[in-house]
């Protein structure tokens, strides 16, 4: 991973998995400019770094993010101007997690609000701890979560998803695994060994598998059935021709642990 100079995140590597962790845990991890142009340097940096096959998003000082800076929306100062050249706003960040091209796991230690709820629901995985609380209170301060319900709806029940955005109300980690807002909830003691053993599961994978196969799921998700089959049809075809598909097949047939190459 590219080392920058971040002021909002602490970004960091460990065999083949790269944790990018909001970090202004005083304030519970606000979404700002800065920080939202900062996580789309890190996923850019994620995604163009071969090492890098698996990400886990986190917060720093036992919570997510409490969701957008309202200070900023409000009108108040960001600490100056970003040491880092745009990269694109809140709208760009999440579509980012569409086009990475590596698994995305959400790690949450705490509160998750708002625009933090929202990376938590662009990820292709979310483990939170028994502590950990979700919601989205844009209701109760005049606002609504515009953006965000365009990824909760790909993860929650249309009546799910009215009543969190209509009555603004919490949900505690255990409720928000029984309507899949989370994939895992998991005690606090163990939240740490349970994304570590996910994230090692995925990044011993196939790099292009999962590169070509993420890219595939995105691309059918609004398509109809009919539009859908026949480019995926394709997709299969393409990805038998790499060489980790020939890799993969091999070890099988000589019942030994494949060696990928990424290609």
């Amino acid at each position: 991973m590219e080392a920058r100079a971040y002021r909002t995140l602490l970004v960091a590597q460990t065999g083949a998995v790269a944790t990018i962790t909001m970090n202004k845990p005083e304030r519970k991890n606000p979404l700002g400019p800065e920080m939202v142009n900062e996580l789309c340097w890190a996923l850019d940096d994620a995604k163009d770094d071969a090492s890098v096959r698996a990400i886990v998003l986190t917060g720093a000082g036992g919570a997510f993010s409490a969701g957008g800076d309202l200070k900023q929306m409000s009108g108040g100062a960001d600490g100056g101007a970003e040491p880092l050249a745009p990269r694109g706003d809140y709208v760009d960040l999440l579509l980012r997690f569409t086009t990475v091209g590596k698994p995305t796991i959400a790690r949450v230690p705490g509160i998750a609000m708002g625009g933090g709820l929202g990376l938590v629901a662009s990820c292709d995985f979310a483990i939170g701890c028994e502590s950990a609380t979700f919601g989205t209170p844009e209701i109760k301060r005049g606002l609504f979560p515009m953006m965000i319900m365009a990824v909760l709806r790909r993860v929650v029940s249309r009546r799910r998803l009215m009543e969190m955005m209509l009555l603004g109300e919490k949900l505690d980690a255990r409720e928000a695994e029984r309507i899949e807002l989370i994939s895992k909830c998991v005690p606090d003691a163990e939240l740490d060994a349970s994304v570590s053993a996910l994230a090692e599961k995925l990044a011993a994978q196939s790099p292009t598998a999962m590169r070509m196969g993420l890219a595939a799921f995105h691309a059918q998700a609004d398509r109809d059935l009919a539009s859908a089959l026949p480019y995926l049809r394709d997709q299969l075809v393409a990805i038998l021709g790499t060489e980790d598909a020939r890799e993969g097949l091999m070890a099988f047939m000589e019942k030994r642990t494949p060696q990928w190459t990424g290609r």
